[in-house]
């Protein structure tokens, strides 16, 4: 974790083993969330198009009961809707919508969660 006070974790969620948040801008992870082993939620890049290479920065959210599996790349400026699964090791660039099931590289929606409670 880059720096701590940037990040807000919501009640009973999970942040797998190594894990990295690099948390130049916010970074926040809902209730009942899960962020498994080995993704990396980076809120910062540079400007490749500006010879000094200055940071571009912008929040990452991970929404409540989201699931981003094992392996993950979520980039700055991208929201992990409500109830969206993300597959392990895609890559997301994009904000992936409220209860849809996403992957690859980039990642793209191939479907949407069937949400249920366990009795």
């Amino acid at each position: 974790m880059t720096y701590p006070w940037k990040v807000e974790i919501g009640d009973y969620s999970w942040i797998g083993d190594h894990v990295e948040l690099y948390s130049l801008e916010k970074i926040i992870i809902g209730t009942n969330a899960v962020v498994s082993q080995r993704s990396y939620l980076c809120s910062a890049a540079h400007d490749h198009s500006d010879i000094a290479f200055p940071y571009k920065s912008a929040p990452v959210v991970i929404e409540d009961e989201a699931w981003v599996a094992s392996d993950v790349f979520v980039g700055p400026g991208v929201t992990v809707g409500r109830g969206a699964v993300v597959g392990a090791r895609s890559t997301v660039f994009k904000s992936i919508p409220e209860g849809s099931v996403a992957f690859g590289h980039p990642a793209k929606v191939t479907g949407r969660r069937d949400r249920k409670v366990s009795q």
